[in-house]
């Protein structure tokens, strides 16, 4: 994977935008990579791949408790590892 300083990105964002489009892109600072950069087509495939994931381990766990959309976001968001 290209690994780019934030300042380099940050300097030349649109070919960045551009190059991110065929490989993702590490951004690093103070030499520890902090983020990557992928495509929008990328990202809704991780998505995609997450939820059919999801959607396997719910089927094949056999609890059909009920649903509640709150512990679903809740438990999605700690799975992706994304803040509240």
């Amino acid at each position: 994977m290209k690994s780019i300083t934030a300042t380099q990105a940050k300097n030349n964002f649109g070919d960045l935008l551009m190059n991110a489009q065929s490989t993702p892109i590490a951004i690093t600072r103070n030499g520890k990579e902090q983020g990557v950069l992928i495509s929008a087509k990328e990202y809704l495939k991780l998505k995609q791949q997450a939820l059919q994931t999801a959607i396997s381990e719910g089927l094949s766990s056999g609890d059909a408790g009920t649903l509640d959309m709150d512990s679903i976001k809740v438990l999605a968001r700690a799975r992706s590892g994304k803040k509240s």
